[in-house]
């Protein structure tokens, strides 16, 4: 496998946890998404995944090369063809609250805060002759769904999202943090996820997936 990523691309990191959770081997390929206009703009990328969005799974079979985008559709496929370890519990209800809590993520709070978005916003703001902060404008949003999580999550968390094992449900939170955090969110409202977290990074899957571990890394504000 190969996946193309970035090394602070969120919906990156979930698949990145993924892979080293379930000890699956994989060769990583950057993808710079503001260098050069941004390389996921570029046709080679694009004949890879038509959004121009990260990450993209890249798949080498008998029958040819697959290529597979969206990151919840990457776990779902993991889950799948490896097993083993799980990250959806056996249990319907709760299978279905850790996919409930990792959507929260995904589709109510990070297509709000990401860099195509937050691009268009100061565009059309220039156009206007107006300044604007995308990333203060980006933070409600963020905290709306985080307040949302802690609320959910109360009602099952043992020392992860759901229950006392790993779940789609951490693989986006942690990242959503980590995203909050450079969003100026204050946290101290969500004691329960910060409690999540300090228990996920202790996981090596958790170090071996941080962005400062990338090799396309850049260690800067």
């Amino acid at each position: 496998m190969k996946l193309f990523s970035y090394w602070r691309s969120s919906s990156s990191w979930r698949v990145r946890i993924a892979l080293a959770f379930k000890g699956i081997d994989y060769a990583y390929e950057a993808v710079h998404l503001v260098q050069n206009g941004g390389e996921q703009h570029a046709d080679s990328y694009r004949a890879r995944n038509p959004m121009k969005q990260l990450p993209t799974l890249e798949i080498s079979t008998a029958g040819g090369t697959q290529h597979l985008a969206q990151s919840m559709a990457i776990l779902e496929y993991l889950e799948e063809t490896h097993p083993e370890p799980a990250l959806l519990p056996d249990d319907p209800f709760l299978r279905a609250r850790a996919r409930q809590l990792a959507e929260i993520v995904n589709s109510g709070i990070q297509p709000l805060q990401n860099l195509h978005l937050m691009q268009r916003l100061k565009a059309s703001f220039e156009v206007e002759g107006e300044p604007v902060d995308a990333r203060k404008w980006c933070a409600p949003f963020i905290a709306d769904g985080l307040n949302a999580y802690e609320t959910l999550a109360a009602e099952t968390a043992g020392n992860f999202s759901v229950g006392d094992n790993l779940s789609f449900a951490d693989l986006c939170l942690i990242p959503q943090l980590y995203n909050a955090r450079r969003f100026s969110v204050d946290l101290s409202a969500y004691p329960l996820l910060l409690q999540i977290e300090q228990n996920c990074q202790a996981l090596d899957a958790f170090k071996e997936s941080h962005p400062d571990a990338q090799p396309d890394a850049v260690l800067a504000p």
